[in-house]
């Protein structure tokens, strides 16, 4: 898989990098929503949480908890996001595997108006029993 976030592994574009391990990446998003906004992503590349291997997502999570409290401490966020779009439709756009930490600050208005939906009743109920029928498979 040749992604531009293989060629920032390899070293063959520059990127920020704020942190670094055997098994994942951490360096500012070049078009952050607030500043500070980094991308973790795994070395051994795979797209996305569908065909993650569950040790490598873990290291991944394990990298973004790592970055979101430096972020915070160094940029006095007040909080962060952890966003990983998994698919076309999702919104992915580079098909290697990443998770934004996105910085967030009081009135920054980022990501509003988020939209919800409603569920019809009983319909909730039905959904769940999807799930749990998909994760039993």
């Amino acid at each position: 898989m040749s992604t531009i976030f293989q060629k920032i592994i390899d070293r063959e574009i520059p990127a920020d990098i704020v942190y670094e391990d055997e098994h994942t990446l951490a360096f500012l998003d070049i078009n952050p929503t607030n500043k500070g906004h980094a991308l973790v992503i795994p070395k051994q590349a795979f797209e996305n949480v569908f065909d993650a291997d569950i040790d490598l997502f873990a290291e991944m999570a394990a990298t973004a908890v790592r970055v979101s409290r430096a972020i915070k401490s160094a940029l006095n966020a007040d909080g962060v996001n952890l966003i990983m779009n998994n698919g076309e439709h999702a919104g992915q756009e580079v098909f290697h595997a990443h998770i934004h930490v996105v910085p967030r600050f009081k009135n920054d208005d980022v990501f509003q108006p988020a939209k919800h939906t409603n569920y019809e009743d009983g319909e909730s109920a039905q959904v769940a029993t999807q799930i749990i029928a998909a994760l039993e498979e």
